[in-house]
């Protein structure tokens, strides 16, 4: 088959359930041989990951995840606020989470968590050119810690139950394909 014989249509889209975080569609659509039927989409604001390094470091946060019931270690990163580009959210949360600075960012990708499931996209930059202010502006709801964790520990433990987050090791794929590998 050729891409457009695997193309289908959109032709109604419904709200099930909005809340402040994502908003549940239920969106008919239909094949070009005329299959169709009702898919679940799930849509939100499209969100940021920075993978910033300090000398042989990443700088990471740990926070609650209330979907997994833990405590994950990530690094920087957060939904992107209406207005704002990518680069400027990635700017701003690196900032807010833990204090630093920088003039510098690399777009390393920007992939969609789960096509079958979800609207947004997640954007992956790299910083090496840190500046700290040690001043963290967290989100009301917001509580989590920085730290300066080895890059090779990192390497190591992504996967692990101390680093669950997929996108979390969806982001390292690329700092390993397009920053370690160059090196």
């Amino acid at each position: 088959m050729n891409d457009n014989e695997l193309m289908w249509t959109q032709k109604s889209r419904k709200e099930l359930l909005k809340t402040c975080v994502f908003t549940v569609t239920s969106r008919h659509n239909e094949s070009p041989s005329g299959v169709s039927g009702d898919y679940i989409v799930n849509e939100c604001p499209d969100w940021v990951i920075v993978i910033a390094r300090h000398g042989d470091n990443f700088l990471m946060v740990r926070q609650y995840r209330h979907g997994e019931e833990s405590l994950s270690t990530e690094f920087p990163g957060g939904v992107i606020d209406a207005g704002e580009t990518p680069e400027q959210a990635a700017l701003r949360e690196l900032k807010e989470e833990t204090g630093a600075v920088t003039k510098k960012l690399v777009h390393l990708g920007t992939m969609n968590p789960n096509p079958a499931l979800f609207a947004n996209h997640v954007h992956v930059y790299y910083t090496e050119e840190l500046e700290f202010s040690g001043v963290q502006n967290l989100d009301h709801d917001e509580l989590l810690d920085y730290m300066e964790i080895p890059v090779k520990e990192v390497l190591k433990k992504t996967g692990s139950p101390e680093y669950p987050h997929a996108l979390m090791a969806s982001a390292t794929a690329l700092y390993l394909a397009k920053v370690y590998l160059a090196l």
